[in-house]
């Protein structure tokens, strides 16, 4: 008997993290274990716990059903409580995904804005805005592209 299974459905994903590794401080990694967070679940916690969308918003910009992300979701809040409770170190990667702006780091231009003069430029990745000075007034910027 030969059974037919459904080919994935790619999920859609607007950033891939540029940090993929994370670890308990203090802690060799040679003694730590590792769990595996797939880039649509991180993209899942994004949606739903930092943008503060609702399920069916959150399945809609993902291209999924809201069961799917809702199984994505609890996964993924599964795997980051056994990492942050039982101390072991997590990496970021693999899935079934596809790149909403067909690239791998990125999505939308990110920008850094000056609190003091609103003055806007693009983010340098890698370099957190706080450390980058405004270029008109010298003041330390902040992102500008959070809610």
């Amino acid at each position: 008997m030969l059974i037919m299974v459904r080919p994935v459905k790619p999920r859609l994903v607007d950033v891939v993290p540029e940090a993929n590794y994370f670890k308990p401080r203090g802690i060799p990694l040679s003694v730590l274990s590792e769990i595996v967070l797939k880039v649509e679940e991180l993209e899942a916690i994004r949606l739903k716990d930092l943008e503060g969308l609702k399920q069916e918003e959150c399945a809609k910009k993902m291209g999924i059903s809201r069961g799917t992300f809702q199984r994505i979701y609890n996964s993924a809040k599964k795997k980051i409580a056994d990492a942050l409770v039982n101390a072991k170190a997590m990496k970021i990667e693999g899935g079934d995904l596809k790149m909403r702006y067909g690239r791998m780091r990125g999505g939308p231009p990110a920008y850094c804005v000056c609190p003091k003069c609103g003055h806007k430029q693009e983010k340098i990745r890698g370099v957190p805005c706080i450390q980058m000075k405004c270029e008109k007034c010298g003041t330390p910027m902040i992102r500008g592209d959070l809610k």
